[in-house]
């Protein structure tokens, strides 16, 4: 196996399944009774899901907003037992920048979302059962696999992306609960659309969190069928737990690239802590979001500076090649040297040493070992 190149699914862990006519017959066959810690009993049958802030109240028969958690006679039922995606990555790529840099995760994805961005960049395996043109093949698996497969390839990092994590997460609690165990660090790439509920079942497993705070106005994430406080919320206590936190920014021209809401977002996370690295990213014409134009090299830098200038340590552009430079790598915010020197997901030098700068000894924070 190469490390940096996709996983054939079908050589790694046996026969794929190929989406049906009845794709929702398919999905519905892969599923599990949830965690008893991310359901709440309710009189006649009725359940409510506690994977995400949306907190769906259900009768027997009806689904959730993400369509795939639903409830079977009195059971909440959610996805197990099931890939859509797995490779391995540069650690880099998600964008974790402070975490085992130079070294791969395994990344792995299932299917589904409890938003519908018209941006999405994963919408093929994001929207299942919403879009029909989101048909993604699957893979039969289980935990016990995927942490073979990691550990027979040396691999220290285990994240669950691709499609939102939080409504998939009973199986990737089944998958961190002996990976931890293990010495593997485990993470998540979400929309931050978290419960409390959730995040104390999730976090004793959990040793990195990337947030993507997708704009800083309850306005913009009605237009993706969420809310901002819960995502506020979600931030805030990573913040403060023992999980190592970053934040990602796609700026999308039309819908977050003002002035006033970059520094909004800039100004909320310094105010937390002014280590959390920011990642701010261009976006591309993707699914239903054909018509803006991509993210220029100017706004990537007007957005960096904006970051800088409300006293993040670390801020970070990337999913373009216009506006790399300095603003890929990692700099000491004590003494100003050049500490990690990337081209896009790939490490070309580190000089960090046990986590401090070599010339001014200033504690860099991260999770580097």
């Amino acid at each position: 196996m190469r490390v940096g190149c996709a996983f054939n699914l079908e050589h790694a862990m046996g026969q794929s399944s190929q989406p049906s006519a009845d794709y929702q017959a398919l999905l519905d066959a892969y599923t599990a009774p949830a965690d008893r810690l991310l359901v709440e009993k309710l009189p006649d049958k009725a359940v409510r899901c506690l994977a995400c802030a949306h907190r769906c109240t259900l009768s027997p028969g009806q689904r959730g907003i993400c369509r795939l958690r639903f409830n079977q006679d009195g059971e909440l039922r959610v996805p197990y037992g099931y890939l859509a995606g797995l490779a391995v990555d540069p650690v880099e790529k998600k964008p974790f920048f402070h975490v085992l840099p130079g070294r791969s995760s395994l990344s792995f994805g299932m299917l589904g979302c409890n938003f519908r961005c018209d941006f999405c960049q994963n919408w093929q395996s994001s929207q299942a059962l919403r879009d029909h043109d989101a048909c993604t093949g699957l893979t039969p698996n289980t935990p016990e696999q995927v942490l073979a497969l990691a550990q027979k390839n040396g691999l220290p990092a285990l994240i669950s992306t691709y499609n939102e994590p939080l409504i998939t997460s009973d199986w990737a609690l089944a998958l961190f609960e002996e990976a931890h165990a293990a010495g593997i660090k485990c993470g998540f790439v979400s929309n931050g659309f978290a419960t409390p509920e959730l995040l104390s079942r999730l976090l004793p497993f959990m040793d990195m969190f990337k947030v993507d705070l997708k704009c800083f106005t309850a306005e913009g994430y009605r237009k993706l069928g969420g809310r901002l406080a819960p995502v506020l919320d979600t931030i805030t206590r990573l913040a403060a737990s023992d999980v190592w936190l970053e934040v990602v920014t796609l700026i999308v021209p039309g819908f977050n690239d003002d002035e006033k809401e970059l520094s909004a977002i800039a100004a909320f996370l310094a105010s937390l802590s002014p280590d959390i690295p920011w990642h701010i990213t261009g976006f591309r014409p993707q699914y239903r979001y054909q018509d803006a134009d991509a993210t220029s090299a100017d706004v990537l830098t007007r957005a960096w500076n904006i970051g800088r200038d409300e006293g993040l340590h670390f801020v970070y552009t990337g999913n373009t090649g216009l506006c790399r430079q300095a603003r890929e790598h990692t700099l000491c915010p004590g003494c100003g040297i050049l500490l990690i020197e990337r081209q896009g997901f790939f490490v070309v030098r580190n000089r960090l040493h046990q986590g401090r700068c070599p010339d001014c000894s200033t504690s860099i924070p991260g999770l580097w070992h």
